[in-house]
């Protein structure tokens, strides 16, 4: 059965898209570092970033912008994102491996939930590794449109330094401003 694992990143975040990848890998792929993508260090994503792009059968990657987040929620857009991404893998799977406990059915697509499925499925672990990459590098270069919010270092997530940054200079408009911050003073932008 040609399964497609999919998984995304960024869904705590403050701010950036939520990122999704769908992955469909040969059957006996060989990735020996391959894992759950937080258990991995930036260089060893990237290494294995180039070797899944290179050797998956198929793979694509969609996301949500912040406004989709703020009017549909985090849940809704991580699933319309990994459903975004199978829609673009130009092999059409038989069957998808969704990392977590919820997802939508569409398209007539039969799924299993599988919760730390990163862990436990290659083809999810793949997808992790490329959802991660990916939004790390967008995180990036947004840090050098403002890098007093440090956006390099933190990705969005809630750090301390990332949330006095918002508290001093405000929001911008790649913040999901429905998460906004107990008790914030921050400017509005």
């Amino acid at each position: 059965m040609l399964e497609a694992g999919c998984d995304e990143a960024g869904r705590g975040c403050l701010a950036g898209p939520v990122f999704a990848a769908a992955v469909i890998l040969p059957p006996r792929v060989r990735l020996p570092l391959l894992n759950d993508s937080k258990k991995l260090s930036s260089d060893v994503r990237n290494l294995l970033r180039k070797q899944i792009e290179e050797k998956a059968l198929a793979w694509a990657l969609a996301s949500c912008s912040e406004r989709e987040i703020e009017n549909y929620n985090i849940l809704n857009c991580s699933i319309l994102a990994m459903q975004r991404a199978v829609q673009q893998l130009y092999i059409r799977p038989e069957h998808l491996l969704i990392d977590g406990n919820r997802f939508k059915p569409f398209d007539f697509f039969s799924y299993t939930t599988i919760i730390k499925g990163d862990g436990k499925y290659k083809s999810i672990a793949a997808a992790s590794i490329l959802a991660k990459t990916h939004r790390d590098e967008y995180m990036i270069n947004l840090s050098k449109k403002h890098p007093e919010y440090d956006f390099d270092k933190h990705k969005g997530y809630g750090t301390k330094k990332h949330v006095q940054a918002i508290h001093k200079l405000g929001y911008l408009d790649c913040h999901r401003k429905t998460f906004q911050l107990k008790n914030s003073k921050s400017k509005s932008g």
